[in-house]
């Protein structure tokens, strides 16, 4: 996320909390933690209500492609397939691989390696408009699961949707928006932040600059969630026939 998109959410929520009254305080009164919790639920909330057609029309397809193999109860190669269900349709999918090498401390002794796949598709909003490009995963609210979490860090995370289709500036919002909230939940167990919980991390997933774009052909079969069927849902064995006797 550049500084200047950083700088602006930071003012957000500075100027929610001292728009706010000041309550009276108590012993038992905990403030600044009615403060943090309003400000990321807020803030979520504004950012998730927020979708274009773009958005809206992907999540319709992924959640009609999905009721046709829920009965089986098996993800293996989901990914693929939802690509291929896209391109079938009509759409500009690919799967996206991200690796990446990050460096922490002072000097930078310690790197942590990582990699990640998800759905990348570009579409138009309106003809003749620019391209969009939408990041599609299939498992979003785990990525931001904490040990040990705060009740308000679990309110905020259980308010992720699961699969989550947006565009680049809207999943830079909400990683530093729960990157923010994990480092407060973390402070408040008494618990160190670790490397894989920092916004520089979690923005590598998805926005890694190190990212291979793989392109499956509508044609080609791939391992289904249902593995006697191929993308069309149509039996991949061929009608049985009685052998041909030579004379």
């Amino acid at each position: 996320m550049g500084s200047s998109e950083e700088e602006k959410l930071i003012q957000m929520v500075r100027d929610f909390i001292e728009s706010e009254p000041s309550p009276p305080i108590s012993p038992t009164s905990k403030p600044i933690q009615v403060h943090h919790k309003s400000t990321y639920l807020i803030s979520l909330q504004e950012i998730l209500e927020r979708v274009t057609y773009a958005e809206t029309q992907i999540l319709q397809k992924i959640l009609l492609y999905l009721k046709r193999v829920e009965a089986t109860g098996e993800t293996k190669n989901l990914k693929k397939w939802i690509v291929l269900r896209l391109k079938t349709d009509g759409y500009e999918a690919s799967l996206c691989k991200t690796s990446w090498v990050t460096a922490f401390g002072r000097p930078s002794v310690f790197q942590f390696t990582g990699d990640y796949e998800y759905v990348d598709v570009m579409m138009k909003e309106n003809r003749g408009g620019e391209a969009v490009r939408l990041i599609v995963d299939m498992d979003f609210r785990s990525q931001f699961e904490l040990a040990k979490p705060t009740a308000t860090y679990t309110e905020l995370s259980n308010s992720l949707p699961s699969i989550f289709v947006g565009t680049e500036e809207k999943l830079n919002k909400i990683i530093f928006l729960l990157c923010a909230a994990a480092k407060q939940s973390l402070k408040e167990r008494g618990l160190h932040i670790p490397p894989w919980r920092r916004a520089s991390y979690m923005q590598s997933k998805w926005l890694s600059e190190n990212c291979k774009k793989v392109s499956f052909s509508p044609t080609r079969e791939v391992g289904m969630p249902n593995s006697g069927s191929n993308i069309y849902g149509a039996s991949k064995f061929s009608k049985w026939g009685p052998p041909i006797v030579k004379p």
